[in-house]
């Protein structure tokens, strides 16, 4: 697996710079960018720090899709990157379109 790439991944998806992503975890950005191009491992506890800055478990961050994405996959993502607001205006409209309602 390539770690540096998926950190990258997942720093873009939220729309991050290496510089933001080193603030939230308290890496220095050279350090992050040399494992964002495998220039350098990393130790199980720097990428914990990675990993609860980007808000992802360990366990999501090496299980991710090889292939195609589920539906439930794509919406997952989708739905990491919603604010608190939005993710509860999501809930609403779903309460809504439920059957008897």
């Amino acid at each position: 697996m390539e770690i540096g790439k998926r950190i990258i991944d997942l720093r873009e998806q939220k729309g991050w710079t290496t510089n933001r992503l080193a603030n939230q975890c308290g890496l220095s950005q050279s350090f992050l960018r040399s494992v964002e191009l495998e220039e350098k491992g990393i130790s199980v506890e720097s990428l914990s720090l990675i990993c609860d800055a980007l808000g992802v478990s360990m366990k999501a961050f090496f299980d991710f899709p090889t292939g195609e994405e589920t539906l439930e996959d794509a919406l997952r993502r989708r739905l990491e990157r919603l604010t608190e607001r939005q993710k509860q205006a999501l809930l609403q409209f779903l309460e809504a379109m439920e059957p008897g309602r």
